[in-house]
C-alpha cells in the first residue's frame, strides 16, 4: 500500500536541522556508545529518537530539492 501526501514545505526547508545542543547531545551518546560505554535504556531511547528525527528533517531537505530542480 503506498500513501502519498501533500505537504506545503517553507521555503527555508534547506536550513531544517537539529539545534546546534540538541546535535551535541546526539553526538554525545552516540560516542559514547562508540567508546564501549553503556547507555542507559533512557539515553538509547533519547538517542534513537534524535536519529530518527535528524533522518527525517534530512528527507525532507533532500525531497525539496529534487522537487526544486
Amino acid at each position: 500500500m503506498t500513501l502519498t501526501l501533500e505537504v506545503d514545505l517553507p521555503a527555508d526547508i534547506a536550513r531544517f536541522r537539529l539545534p546546534e545542543a540538541v546535535a551535541a547531545r546526539l553526538q554525545e551518546l552516540l560516542d559514547r556508545q562508540d567508546a564501549g560505554q553503556q547507555l542507559t535504556t533512557q539515553e538509547r531511547n533519547e538517542a534513537e529518537g534524535l536519529v530518527n528525527l535528524s533522518e527525517f528533517l534530512t528527507l525532507l531537505r533532500l525531497r525539496s530539492e529534487r522537487m526544486a530542480s
